[in-house]
């Protein structure tokens, strides 16, 4: 049995059985699902609707736009982290998914235990990523208001 998880997550997936399989293991994992998305114009129309805390995505999609073009204005829309979950693991694919900075890469076909822990890491590095970009706006914000100037020293006393 598994453990609720509050997280949703959009599967992007142009093969309906697939689909379904996938929406099937993230509800055993306790995941919610936001959608399913079976194009890439749709995948990003429903990640600016939905919102979902995680995308995972085909790469080779039918219609207009492929996964990698759609992970790219879904990250730089709406800051949701992706995870293609594709079968094409060749040089060129892969290097081309990588300029979308992906906090994942399954390929198919895939364990429930692969699915599990590589959206669990994913989450928890979106999650990390969110409390540094806090920090620094709060430091840059503090720094910004400050009439006086800062020094800090390192352990060796360099200033």
């Amino acid at each position: 049995m598994s453990v609720p998880h509050k997280e949703s997550v959009l599967v992007v997936e142009d093969d309906f059985i697939v689909a379904k399989v996938i929406e099937k293991n993230l509800l055993e994992l306790g995941y919610s699902v936001a959608g399913l998305a079976a194009t890439g114009d749709d995948a990003v129309t429903k990640a600016g609707s939905e919102r979902p805390d995680l995308v995972l995505m085909d790469i080779h999609l039918q219609g207009g736009i492929d996964g990698i073009t759609a992970a790219g204005k879904i990250s730089a829309s709406f800051d949701i982290p992706v995870v293609f979950l594709t079968a094409f693991s060749d040089q060129p694919t892969f290097d081309r998914a990588l300029v979308t900075s992906p906090y994942g890469y399954i390929v198919k076909p895939f364990s429930k235990t692969t699915l599990a822990t590589t959206i669990q890491v994913a989450l928890n590095k979106k999650q990390s990523d969110q409390k540094k970009t806090d920090v620094h706006f709060w430091l840059d914000r503090t720094v910004s208001l400050l009439s006086e100037g800062i020094i800090t020293i390192d352990s060796a006393g360099r200033i």
